[in-house]
Order: structure tokens, then sequence, then C-alpha cells
């Protein structure tokens, strides 16, 4: 049986391009509740260390569409949403959320 950060990386990569899915949703997939969702970045982060390199972290975003961005990291991930035609306000938010959420069917 996978433990629920297993799951959650597996389930990170398996987000197709052009599709985002919020923090929470992921949570709930692996098999946990909302509270969980806290430690996706950490669980995540983890397995980059350990050697999964392919981790899509432009593609999970916080509820209703807001876009984690640090300077460190903007030009890499703004060029990922346009290669991958999803686009951003100015407000950091993905414009048609809704189209854009996949819902790990």
């Amino acid at each position: 049986m996978k433990t629920f950060s297993q799951k959650v990386v597996e389930l990170a990569l398996s987000i197709p391009k052009g599709c985002v899915v919020t923090y929470g949703m992921l949570a709930k997939r692996a098999g946990s509740g909302p509270m969980a969702s806290q430690s996706i970045t950490s669980i995540l982060g983890k397995a980059y260390i350990a050697g999964e390199k392919n981790i899509p972290w432009h593609r999970i975003v916080y509820a209703d569409g807001i876009i984690w961005v640090d300077d460190a990291h903007r030009i890499e991930r703004m060029k990922l949403y346009k290669q991958e035609k999803i686009e951003i306000d100015a407000k950091g938010r993905i414009k048609d959320f809704k189209v854009k959420l996949w819902d790990f069917k």
C-alpha cells in the first residue's frame, strides 16, 4: 500500500500539461483532508531532493487559481505557463481557471 506522500508525488507527476490542480484537490485525491494540503510542498520538496526532478510545480496552485511565484523562479515559471497556454492575469491568478482545472479522473 502506498503512503500519502507516495500518492502525492505520483499524482503531481500525472498532472497533464496545460492543466492545474489545487493543493487541496491533490491532498484529497491522495486520501487526506484539506488540512493535509499544507504538507504538499514539503512532501514534493523531499521527493525533489531525493531525485524526482520532474515535479510540475507550476501546475499546483492555490484555491481560486492563485499562483505562487517567487523572484528566483519567476522567469522560468512564467515561461512554462506560456508554453502550456496557461494565462496569468495581473493579480497572479489563472485566467479561465475553471477550464484549466484538472480533476484526476
